[in-house]
């Protein structure tokens, strides 16, 4: 007797506003099966789960969920702040996290997993009327001790570190009891501790009756995963048990940026100075917690440092500092680019020297703007272009779009990119100025390993230069790259130096 199916997609073709995204899709979820979905940057992968969750409808072929109604039975995991119109309006730019008193203006990690949000701006909590909790208190302290985030629970949303973030994602639809879970790159942004609770999370989810199907890479399977398939330009060109998977190709290496090209922006005379960052027992506290505990830091200029550590262990806040994002900057002692915190520089001499890259950066940053423009703003260290560019900054603009092979993109929206493009065209905002100081936090998160690659080695020819000087700051070891010769770890705020 045949098993009937929980899902299945027959000849599915599926469409984005921006076109056709996915088509020819034949695909069969059973009863008992757990799916990983592999492939490249821009294969598709996301938008797989999007038309799976009912986000995305199909434009052509037939889609049916015997399990029931989707919306009741299939549960896709957030990504990020905008699953909630009242939660994505609290959560509104990258530096907040780092400021106690904006931070608390978003909701409680209890508030979001109860859903009793108050609107934002709410000054008389009397004159609003919330709905009762969602879930029993039981059912969230199980969750919540399911995905480690019980300490969590009065924190605020935007305070939390992104692998903090994610595990609060997840237990948001656990809450919910889905039949299907639908979950995109999971381990990304993780540290390997967290990883390694992920994978041992979804093992138990997926044994106590609920049905998996998540984009990973090859290297972070689960061990409940029976099936794969792989996507390629939109469409599935492999799919079978997990044990008769192929291994995937080597990708030929490349040169990525234009060679003619480069030797100019190697050469180009940076600012003059002996050390990028000196810190003096620099500490940074919220209430009674200490997130970096006296840490003593140089950097010499030219030097290139990986910055590492657990989810939570300060590495973000670290970063603030030096970026200017943070306003703790003025009680500590520590000098950039050789003069000393407070006395009279503003941010924005500070960050002409620094081209950064970060996961929160990348969420924030507005969707609508053209690459062009995306790139621009990197002149003036903005979320957008605001003003007009004179000629040599439009040269500035163009040289970088060529130096790293993206004018194909130049018209095209930010959203209409994959991530990997999106990743490339905030490290060509990073670069538009020239900096001579690179600061670049988890820029490879969720990207595939062909990509991965590329990236490391496009930062090894970038940072050719002896003056240039390099922070970057990973949870893998293959993605740092090889020009990196020193390391900070930081654990429970505390910093080691030391050599990779």
């Amino acid at each position: 007797m045949s098993i009937s199916p929980l899902l299945s997609l027959q000849n599915a073709t599926i469409r984005r506003p921006t076109g056709l995204v996915l088509q020819n899709l034949n695909w069969t979820l059973k009863p008992g099966e757990h799916w990983a979905i592999l492939g490249p940057t821009s294969s598709g992968k996301s938008s797989f789960l999007d038309a799976l969750s009912g986000r995305l409808p199909v434009a052509s072929g037939a889609y049916a969920h015997p399990v029931g109604v989707l919306r009741e039975v299939v549960e896709q995991v957030a990504n990020d702040y905008r699953f909630d119109r009242q939660v994505a309006s609290s959560a509104r730019y990258y530096q907040q996290r780092f400021n106690a008193d904006s931070a608390e203006e978003s909701p409680t990690v209890w508030e979001v997993l109860q859903h009793r949000i108050k609107p934002t701006g709410t000054v008389n909590e009397n004159s609003i009327e919330l709905p009762p909790p969602a879930f029993s208190e039981q059912w969230l302290a199980e969750v919540a001790d399911w995905v480690h985030i019980t300490h969590l629970l009065d924190r605020h949303l935007t305070s939390l570190s992104n692998g903090e973030t994610r595990r609060t994602l997840l237990a948001r639809s656990l809450l919910r009891r889905p039949e299907i879970l639908l979950l995109d790159n999971p381990f990304g942004g993780l540290d390997v501790g967290s990883r390694e609770r992920l994978h041992g999370i979804l093992n138990r989810i997926a044994a106590e009756g609920t049905t998996l199907v998540l984009v990973t890479t090859p290297r972070e399977i689960p061990d409940c995963i029976t099936h794969v398939a792989e996507l390629t330009d939109g469409q599935i060109s492999w799919q079978g048990p997990k044990s008769d998977m192929p291994a995937l190709p080597e990708s030929a290496p490349e040169t990525l940026t234009d060679p003619t090209l480069l030797p100019r922006w190697l050469n180009t005379s940076a600012i003059s100075f002996t050390n990028a960052i000196r810190m003096r027992n620099v500490t940074v506290s919220y209430g009674e917690k200490v997130v970096l505990d006296t840490i003593n830091w140089d950097v010499q200029r030219g030097e290139k440092w990986a910055v590492l550590g657990p989810n939570g262990s300060g590495k973000s806040t670290l970063l603030s500092l030096i970026t200017a994002d943070n306003p703790q900057s003025y009680r500590n002692d520590y000098e950039l680019f050789d003069r000393k915190r407070g006395t009279g520089e503003s941010i924005w001499d500070i960050k002409r020297n620094i081209g950064f890259v970060s996961p929160e950066l990348h969420l924030y940053f507005p969707r609508e703007q053209s690459v062009w423009k995306v790139v621009a703003s990197g002149l003036f260290d903005t979320a957008g272009l605001f003003r007009k560019l004179t000629p040599d900054q439009n040269e500035q603009v163009e040289f970088m779009l060529d130096l790293l092979r993206i004018q194909p993109l130049r018209d095209k929206r930010l959203a209409q990119l994959s991530t990997g493009e999106q990743r490339w065209v905030l490290l060509a905002r990073a670069l538009v100025k020239n900096p001579p100081l690179l600061v670049l936090d988890e820029p490879c998160q969720n990207l595939d390993p062909a990509h991965i690659a590329r990236f490391r080695d496009l930062v090894d020819e970038l940072c050719q230069s002896p003056e240039r000087t390099l922070l970057y700051v990973s949870h893998y070891a293959e993605e740092i790259p090889t020009c990196v010769t020193k390391v900070l770890r930081l654990d429970g705020g505390k910093g080691l130096i030391d050599r990779l």
